[in-house]
């Protein structure tokens, strides 16, 4: 990030952006995004599928961010990616660790699996150099889920948004669109 005023190179910024489906939060990530940085990765954790409603959303998301973006599609190894980091890029903005839990759930990946995973990733967030933007799906303000598997990913949710927050000097919550600092 840019100091306009100086010309100065400020600290990296690490941000979190939390909020349930439909809240605004991937829009309100992108906008803050391309207000304050010019060279700019989308990390989609989303990939392409046959699935003709995905690929759908997956088109609203591409035409809402514009022109000015290098997308990057993983599934899986978002720390690689962010350690990577070959294209020397001002910020990354991952969409989104709730597809990333989704996509290790679905490889049949241990809950110790994951929560490792996690732990590499919130390494990763505190050390780069680069400044990294996240979002994620706020999941446990509703019921509790029916199914033991509905339960194993809130939980494992709830975690992975915990961890992210620890390593995060700023967190948002976003509902009906507006944004909400919780830190930073």
């Amino acid at each position: 990030m840019i100091n306009a005023q100086r010309g100065v190179r400020q600290r990296p910024v690490k941000k979190l952006v939390v909020g349930g489906c439909r809240s605004g939060k991937s829009r309100y990530a992108e906008q803050w995004v391309g207000e304050n940085f010019s060279d700019m990765v989308f990390v989609a954790t989303l990939k392409a599928m046959n699935d003709a409603e995905m690929d759908q959303r997956i088109a609203l998301h591409r035409q809402s961010r514009g022109l000015g973006w290098l997308t990057v599609e993983e599934p899986l190894d978002l720390a690689g990616v962010l350690e990577k980091n070959e294209t020397g890029s001002e910020v990354f903005l991952v969409d989104c660790l709730t597809m990333w839990l989704t996509n290790m759930m679905m490889q049949g990946f241990s809950d110790e699996k994951i929560q490792k995973e996690v732990a590499g990733l919130a390494v990763t967030v505190a050390a780069l150099s680069a400044s990294v933007v996240l979002v994620a799906n706020e999941v446990g303000m509703g019921i509790v889920p029916e199914s033991s598997l509905g339960r194993r990913f809130r939980d494992l949710a709830g975690w992975t948004n915990q961890q992210m927050a620890s390593v995060c000097g700023q967190v948002v919550f976003v509902a009906a669109g507006l944004p909400l600092r919780l830190k930073g």
